[in-house]
């Protein structure tokens, strides 16, 4: 059967803060010269297999955004219409953020850390609203209500604002025979996933998202998933 649709998944390339293996969540930290690196391989190995988009959407943090702009440039596709929206940030991992995970292992225990970073429904500790990392003192979300900044998120937290975003504002674009790129972060992709593979709770915590590696999915009529593959430099590997 041929998909009716195509839709394009990339974590941006490595962070600062990915390769020095701190949370990093909201913190608006850059690529890494290895994630701008990962970054124009993106856009070449999109090139490559002709998968062009018509529309792309974003985060509001900057390593997202580079992301896009090194692809977008990689395959002369800078004219393409971008949207930039919160509901696409990382999950926010409140007090942990900006610390390593070593660190923090030293004090709660692996195992507790890997709770953090790989379950559904366990959220970290929250952020206190007078912190000066709280989302409510930058000015890129001043227009937010403040009772939907988040001072901590599991990715169940991440998951309820991502997906109703695909189903208002991405899926739309889809159906109408757009091709769309999603350039965003491993938990935000982690709950888009989950929604579009039907992945349990626990499944999702085997769900990982490496950076710099676009996703291609192949949808049917009704946006389910007839494939997904992870567009590497030799085969089309699945996750």
């Amino acid at each position: 059967m041929r998909s009716a649709f195509t839709l394009i998944f990339l974590r941006h390339g490595q962070s600062v803060y990915n390769l020095e293996r701190r949370f990093t969540g909201w913190t608006d930290v850059g690529l890494s010269p290895q994630g701008e690196v990962e970054a124009r391989r993106a856009g070449q190995l999109l090139r490559r297999e002709g998968l062009e988009f018509d529309c792309a959407y974003t985060s509001l943090l900057r390593r997202a955004i580079k992301t896009l702009w090194i692809v977008s440039e990689e395959m002369n596709l800078e004219w393409v219409p971008v949207a930039k929206a919160w509901e696409l940030n990382e999950r926010h991992y409140g007090a942990l953020e900006g610390r390593t995970w070593d660190e923090v292992a030293a004090e709660v225990g692996a195992d507790q850390v890997r709770l953090w970073r790989r379950s559904f429904s366990d959220a970290p500790p929250p952020l206190d609203p007078s912190d000066p990392r709280h989302p409510r003192f930058d000015r890129r979300y001043r227009d937010l209500p403040q009772d939907r900044l988040p001072s901590a998120e599991s990715l169940a937290d991440v998951f309820c604002r991502v997906v109703p975003f695909w189903t208002a504002r991405i899926a739309p674009q889809v159906r109408s025979g757009r091709r769309i790129l999603v350039v965003s972060h491993g938990n935000a992709l982690r709950a888009l996933v989950k929604h579009l593979d039907g992945i349990s709770d626990e499944g999702i915590s085997a769900v990982e998202i490496p950076t710099g590696i676009p996703i291609v999915y192949e949808l049917d009529s009704e946006l389910l998933p007839l494939g997904r593959r992870l567009l590497s430099d030799g085969e089309l590997d699945r996750i």
